[in-house]
Parts: structure tokens; sequence; C-alpha cells
């Protein structure tokens, strides 16, 4: 097994960091996971603004030589920011929360950009089949933040590895992924890479139980974002919000104020973290320790 090992879409490993918001997977996120080898994915703007998009792309291309990639949700403009992406020919595009059709993937495709769909259920991993998308990733409900799908992975990835099995198409694996030993269970479910990291309205949502929502987890549905204070204030994409109580708004590096009442995304797999590392080493222990297990745990398997 050598440097390349489980490669996919050209890059050296199977790893996709996850594009977190609001503003977190920024340029030097980004940067240090494509410098590891793996696939860096810098979040856009939910709003038009091609000319900022060009600004951080530019940004992580002074801090990597290597290949990156830009993330969007769908339900918000992106044809803007889209095309600014399409215009820098970055390697990848990643896409969640939605259809993306084929006349888009076409166009990705004329560009240079392979196309990455995060789906979460069956019939979403079909779409994204038959619009000829490069990559799928397929997310359970182990995942952090807002969760699009209700399978969880293990019962969900073999269903798609089957559907585009007759296609060549990588399935990504996301979702309660930590480790070498749950990037080795993927990869016998039958994926060819796993996504990594914690990440919408109108969906469920994976949560740290901190105190303040173990404090305020049964108030009446008339609680909400529009009729609460501001705790807080944060700069997302160059521009100001203030932060309301319950607001969706999870806590960035500009974040200021009552950040312990703020939203703490995080999927299940937090439970096995026990150390703060900086993500290129997250990339190498990753590789290095599903090596490991199959070296240690496998290789006696006939």
């Amino acid at each position: 097994m050598g440097s390349g090992w489980r490669g996919i879409l050209g890059f050296d490993y199977g790893i996709v960091q996850a594009p977190l918001g609001p503003d977190i997977s920024g340029p030097e996120l980004a940067a240090a996971v494509a410098n590891a080898g793996a696939i860096g994915l810098i979040r856009l703007p939910d709003f038009p603004a091609p000319d900022y998009v060009r600004e951080l792309i530019r940004k992580t291309r002074s801090l990597t030589s290597r290949p990156f990639g830009a993330a969007i949700v769908l339900p918000f403009p992106y044809e803007d920011n889209l095309r600014v992406v399409l215009e820098e020919k970055l390697a990848v595009l990643q896409v969640y929360w939605g259809e993306f059709p084929r006349e888009w993937v076409q166009e990705a495709h004329r560009a240079g950009v392979k196309v990455l769909h995060q789906v979460g259920s069956l019939e979403e991993a079909a779409k994204a089949k038959e619009a000829g998308v490069d990559g799928i990733i397929v997310q359970g409900r182990e995942a952090g933040g807002h969760v699009i799908g209700q399978e969880g992975l293990i019962p969900l990835l073999p269903r798609v590895v089957d559907l585009v099995s007759d296609s060549g198409i990588p399935i990504i694996a996301a979702g309660g992924i930590v480790d070498g030993r749950g990037y080795v269970a993927a990869l016998a479910l039958g994926a060819q890479g796993v996504c990594l990291g914690t990440r919408w309205s109108y969906a469920p949502q994976r949560v740290l139980e901190t105190p303040f929502y173990s404090g305020c987890k049964n108030l009446p549905d008339q609680e909400t974002e529009e009729n609460q204070p501001i705790i807080g204030h944060s700069i997302i994409h160059g521009v100001h919000k203030d932060i309301h109580r319950f607001a969706g708004i999870a806590p960035n590096p500009t974040a200021t104020g009552d950040i312990g009442s703020m939203v703490m995304y995080a999927g299940q797999s937090v439970g096995l973290i026990t150390e703060i590392i900086p993500a290129g080493e997250v990339v190498k222990r990753l590789v290095a320790e599903a090596k490991d297990v199959i070296r240690e745990r496998l290789s006696d398997f006939q």
C-alpha cells in the first residue's frame, strides 16, 4: 500500500473534509487538508457573492499548490457563486441538499470540475447517478449538523454501492467516522472513501448536549429564534451577523458573546475524539490507522 492508497478523483487519499459552516471551512482548513493529500473544501456563502468567492479561492491557492474544491448548499441562490468555481477551474465541486441537474454537471465537466453530490437516501443517490456526477457522498443519520437522511450509514451505504455498481461512480461514506477503524468499515461496505466533519432549516439537527441545550430542549414551540434576544455576534463571509438565542449559527472563530449558548453541531463520532490535532495530522493518522487495522486484524482472513 503506497502513498496513493485508496485515492479517488485524482487525490492521494479517499478522504474528504466536510464543508463546515458558517464560514468555518475557509482557506486555511481546506489548504491544510489539501496539503496532506486529501480533498479539502471551502464552504461558499449562502448568498450571491462572486467577488468574495473569487477571493476565497485565490487565498486558498496562496496556501497550497495542491488541488482543492468548494461546496454549495443548493436551496440558496448559488448560480453566481457556482460560475466563479467553474471559471477558476477548481478540482471539485461538492453540492448538497437538493437536485443538481445534469445540465450543471455537464457544464462543470466542460470546465474540468468534478462533481460530488452528498445524499441521504437511495432515491437521492439514484438522481445523482442519473445526473452523471463523479462521486456520491452517502451521509448516515449519525452525522452532525443538519442531517438530510433518516437512515443509518451501515444499512444505507451498501444499498447505494449496489445501485451504482454498473457506473464506476465512487461512493464516499459520511456520518460517525472518526478514525481508521471507521475508514476500514466503510471500505468493507463498498465505499472508496470517507468524509469527516460536522456540518441545515427544516431538518433534524445533531448537536452536543451542552448545559444550555439540556435546559432548553423542552421549551414550547413558540419559543423560536425570531422572538429571542441577541446573545452574540459573528462575521460570516465578511458580513456582520447578530446571533439570536436558538439560532442555527454555530460559532466560528470570529464569534463573540455567549458562546456556550450557541448551537454546537457534532456527529455521534464525537465520543471517540480524545484530542484536538491539526487537520493535516487527522488525514495522516486516519490513513496510518486504517493500514494498521487491515494489517493487524484482517491479514489472517483468507
